[in-house]
């Protein structure tokens, strides 16, 4: 068996080879009294040395392997050797079970207390190595999902829910809801998501089984279960949580409601749709507790954010953000408001729904049913004499005119607009019926923006390009092209064997000149698609995502899903797109 551990005090070997001071040692042992966490994380958090020094340290006196964890090949069933709430109280993670000893990584190797737990647990000698936490915690959500939880928590619904005699609901309405197994399987589909990053979740009865769904990284992730019976049980219960009509099953209706899930405070968009078998469910999931992100956190390129930054200071004139549903066009509009909300500015939001709260801002909530829509609310905005305006959608035409007047007329107006490309936004306002003029007066500046997804650090590999792909780039670059190198990810437990982890997004930035503008007041769609194409600082969002795919940020696959037809049908502007 192994030999028990020795206690080492880590914040004195620190000190004693140099690592930090004596005086740093006796901050940190002050400050670890106020927020009760290990020495090791006071010390990071109050930046005397990085996590990386630190971990190099302790393998060097613990004479211990650091392992890092991105491109490690663990094993799931090997992971799952001890409890997840174990490996979460101590940072520690299974990586190898041989017969000789067990292989674990730990956060900090220096815990006797976790040391201890693991070989009463695994019951066979240790080889300790040390980790970084984060992806530590990373590798636990990716192996401890809730999937054969959800599957078994949904046959136990299914065996309580008899065909011929239930009160659904009674059930719905439990007193005793924490032992009622379906708000037992609702809480492990919410816990499954918010491990894994997921911001949708999609529940859909068909004809013999009932599919889950969750929307992670953009793409949609399917378990499948035969109990298709639960998901009247399933929707009902949404239903009462979102306040909706539980007995209106012919209409579509939408509700909302917060959530508390493993120390995140959820919001949960509610949307219900009658389909063939029954009924559609889609949330959409807004974590509150990180809070709103501050313009520097939203990815955008420094040279962009400087312009972005200069048109949300004007003290006039509309900005529009654009993309397709879940691009992040709210994301960006609430960093910016944040950043230029203060006590001398009065700002007035009109949305619908209201996703974040933000303090010392006016925020209406969108009532279309008693004839509180985006338009009214937002001629009733202009009399209460603000500063900024942000509207959450221009949805017509009318809007869309009050939100452009308002900016001639001394008002910044932040809103979105649902269109491809910035190019295409102020011809779409001209063919929703607002006069050229009136566009080219009012419009400054109009920021597209899209996700794409990550290449996996753990699997990422050399990837050369198809010769359809690289028709594409050559098409583009001309012989610029022949010379790039490109990456991608093979999969791997990590990524869940897709190659890629989490999101980052690409924008394109178009201020408007002299030339755009007198190609809208002229209503000349071609003349501005010139005019565009001559301004030396507008970059197209395929070109600035290539630069991400050449950096080995992401991969050729994804800078073609959000490039469109037309930059293959436009070689020439390559030249002048930069």
């Amino acid at each position: 068996m192994s030999i028990p551990k020795k206690k080492i005090r880590i914040g004195d070997l620190l000190v004693e080879h140099k690592v930090i001071s004596e005086a740093q040692l006796q901050s940190a042992l002050a400050e670890q009294k106020k927020s009760g966490l290990k020495l090791g994380r006071t010390l990071i958090a109050l930046g005397y040395l990085s996590e990386d020094q630190l971990l190099e340290f302790l393998s060097r006196q613990l004479q211990i392997p650091f392992i890092d964890l991105k491109h490690y090949k663990y094993k799931p069933d090997t992971v799952r050797l001890i409890p997840e709430t174990l490996a979460r109280r101590y940072r520690v993670i299974v990586l190898d079970a041989a017969q000789e000893a067990v292989l674990v990584g730990m956060a900090d190797p220096t815990d006797i207390f976790a040391y201890d737990e693991l070989v009463r647990i695994l019951k066979r000698p240790l080889r300790e190595a040390v980790v970084r936490e984060a992806d530590l915690l990373r590798t636990i959500d990716q192996v401890y999902r809730r999937t054969d939880e959800i599957t078994s928590l949904a046959e136990e619904l299914s065996e309580e829910l008899s065909e011929t005699d239930f009160d659904l609901a009674t059930l719905a309405q439990s007193s005793d809801v924490t032992e009622a197994p379906v708000v037992k399987l609702l809480q492990s589909i919410f816990e499954d998501a918010v491990q894994v990053g997921a911001s949708d979740i999609h529940i859909e009865p068909d004809e013999s089984v009932l599919r889950i769904r969750q929307r992670i990284d953009g793409v949609l992730h399917e378990q499948v279960m035969k109990e298709k019976r639960i998901a009247t049980a399933l929707v009902s219960r949404l239903k009462l949580m979102s306040g909706l009509d539980i007995s209106e099953k012919r209409l579509p209706q939408d509700g909302r409601f917060n959530i508390r899930v493993k120390d995140h405070n959820i919001d949960v968009r509610v949307a219900t749709m009658p389909i063939q078998y029954g009924e559609s469910v889609v949330m959409r999931l807004l974590d509150q507790s990180g809070g709103i992100l501050d313009l520097d956190q939203v990815g955008m390129p420094a040279d962009i954010l400087q312009r972005f930054r200069r048109n949300i200071h004007r003290p006039h004139g509309m900005v529009l953000v654009t993309g397709p549903t879940g691009s992040g066009k709210t994301t960006t509009l609430y960093a910016a408001l944040s950043e230029i909300n203060s006590a001398e500015k009065k700002i007035i939001t009109v949305e619908d729904p209201v996703e974040y709260r933000l303090p010392r801002v006016n925020q209406v909530q969108v009532h279309a049913k008693i004839g509180l829509g985006f338009a009214s609310v937002l001629r009733t905005a202009l009399r209460q004499d603000p500063d900024i305006i942000l509207v959450g959608e221009m949805r017509d035409q009318e809007t869309a005119e009050i939100g452009l007047r308002a900016s001639i007329t001394g008002h910044l107006v932040l809103s979105t607009l649902h269109t491809n490309d910035a190019v295409s936004t102020a011809i779409r306002l001209i063919d929703m019926g607002i006069p050229g003029y009136m566009v080219a007066t009012a419009l400054q500046a109009i920021i597209a923006q899209r996700l794409v997804r990550r290449i996996c650090d753990g699997c990422t590999t050399v990837y050369t390009p198809t010769p359809q792909e690289m028709v594409w780039l050559r098409n583009l670059l001309g012989s610029q092209a022949d010379s790039l190198q490109f990456r991608h990810g093979t999969g791997c437990p990590h990524c869940n064997n897709t190659g890629y982890h989490r999101r980052v997004g690409v924008f394109e930035l178009l201020e408007l000149d002299q030339a755009m503008a007198d190609a809208l007041r002229q209503n000349d769609a071609t003349a501005f698609g010139r005019a565009v194409a001559a301004s030396p600082t507008f970059r197209s969002l395929a070109l600035n995502a290539l630069d991400y795919a050449v950096a080995g940020i992401t991969t050729l696959e994804e800078v073609l899903r959000i490039a469109g037809e037309d930059e293959l049908l436009a070689p020439g502007t390559s030249g002048a797109h930069g």
